[in-house]
């Protein structure tokens, strides 16, 4: 992409969109080979140049570049990036941002071959130094190329300083790993002239790798490793390239790569349940009643097999950690209590492609809260309201003698007392000593 940005700039036709490639035996013509251009030339004939007989060309292709022609990125850091400039009367106008918006930047991200608009905003890559486009842009989203779009006469007469509007674009989506059970392990396959290819190389197989890793938003390289040998695309990267495009390829019978990146296991989930109903969503995420169980559950997507859960409580030395049972983990906690306020993150480890890997999830911060009836009341309410519903369903569905009534009557007494002196032991032992007085008094 280092030779095509310079073909580009050189016949005043914006960004390098798209390459392919063509026999040159077939097509009749002859070629030489571009040994690197760094980009920042103006001329084609200001890169290195093979020379040698007359259409000489390593592979015997010749490459075909097309270019934006009427609008371009510039100061951007790679191809997707940068302050958005259009073509009017053969010369470049920046863009205002109050004439842009979302939908015109699809547009933008599309023609360019890019992927979705990332970011959108004023000022972002510097002011240009010629003229601003006169027009506001009214894109629908589904246009092909910017100029295809209507515009109408611009609201604003003037463009404010650092009010250009700059664009980043998302990666184009050429680029996959397969085979590795994560998007971020696997195979490294291309997106070429409408198949995908497997992508191998000479030397710099960790230079390519990087380039990966970085393109996918995967981290960094863990391993990489040769694959199997099939005709693909032969690339040379330098490390620092920003899209596996921006290298240098060409077409030759070399094994494959098999990289894994840092980034390979899914983030894990991490949610709060109560089996009580004491759990309500506050302004800064789940309050707990003071004096309910609750238990927080570390989950995460089944690509590999085992594994474990930490859950650590964030401003304290209390962990805990857990084996993943189908690819999750739940950590109880008995009667909320202040000391469970704060913050708490699930740390999902596991060893895969002989190499440690672990990802945090989310932050889940959790507030203790007074519980609206003290929780002994609420036990009471729960009892009596089994016992009614026990009651009356014996009393609907059976109909006994006197004597059973008698002895169902005494029966449910007994029930019924034994199960208040159970709740009332139970309050007794887990309430304070304001609180045992209170239960002593609703006895």
């Amino acid at each position: 992409m280092r030779e095509n940005k310079v073909v580009c700039r050189e016949l005043d036709c914006g960004n390098p969109v798209s390459v392919s490639r063509g026999h040159l035996i077939e097509d009749g013509r002859g070629g030489v080979r571009l040994l690197r251009c760094s980009g920042d030339e103006s001329s084609i004939r200001q890169c290195d140049i093979r020379r040698g007989r007359p259409g000489f060309c390593d592979g015997e292709y010749y490459h075909h570049v097309t270019c934006s022609e009427s609008v371009r990125l510039v100061n951007g850091a790679g191809l997707c990036s940068g302050r958005v400039e259009v073509k009017s009367n053969q010369s470049w106008a920046s863009v205002c941002e109050a004439d842009f918006d979302r939908q015109d930047a699809e547009v933008v991200c599309r023609e360019l071959g890019c992927g979705a608009p990332a970011a959108l905003q004023g000022g972002l890559y510097g002011e240009g130094e010629g003229q601003t486009w006169d027009k506001e842009f009214q894109c629908k989203g589904k246009e092909s190329l910017l100029l295809d779009c209507d515009t109408s006469d611009r609201k604003h007469n003037t463009c404010l300083p650092g009010n250009a509007v700059g664009l980043t674009c998302s990666e184009p989506d050429d680029v996959r790993l397969v085979g590795g059970g994560s998007r971020c392990a696997g195979g490294v396959e291309w997106y070429d002239q409408g198949e995908w290819r497997t992508v191998g190389t000479l030397s710099d197989a960790k230079a390519v790798a990087a380039v990966v890793c970085r393109q996918m938003g995967c981290g960094s390289t863990v391993s990489v490793l040769p694959g199997n040998t099939t005709r693909g695309i032969r690339v040379s990267c330098s490390g620092s390239e920003s899209l596996l495009r921006e290298c240098r390829r060409m077409h030759d019978l070399l094994p494959g790569l098999t990289v894994i990146c840092s980034d390979l296991l899914v983030q894990p989930d991490i949610f709060l349940t109560d089996p009580m109903g004491g759990v309500s969503r506050g302004h800064q995420g789940p309050e707990m009643f003071r004096g309910y169980n609750f238990t927080i559950t570390c989950s995460t997507q089944p690509h590999y097999p085992g594994g474990s859960f930490l859950l650590t409580f964030t401003g304290s030395n209390r962990t805990q950690t857990q084996p993943a049972v189908n690819h999750s983990a739940a950590f109880l906690f008995p009667a909320a209590d202040d000391s469970h306020q704060g913050n708490y993150i699930c740390v999902y480890d596991n060893y895969v492609f002989s190499h440690n890997f672990s990802s945090e999830s989310e932050l889940l911060s959790l507030t203790i809260t007074a519980s609206p009836l003290p929780a002994f009341i609420i036990r009471h309410v729960v009892v009596l309201l089994i016992l009614l519903t026990a009651i009356t369903t014996s009393y609907l569905y059976y109909k006994p003698t006197r004597r059973q009534k008698r002895v169902n009557r005494v029966s449910s007494m007994d029930l019924y007392v034994n199960a208040m002196e159970m709740v009332s032991l139970s309050s007794r032992s887990e309430a304070g000593p304001g609180e045992e007085r209170a239960a002593q008094g609703t006895e």
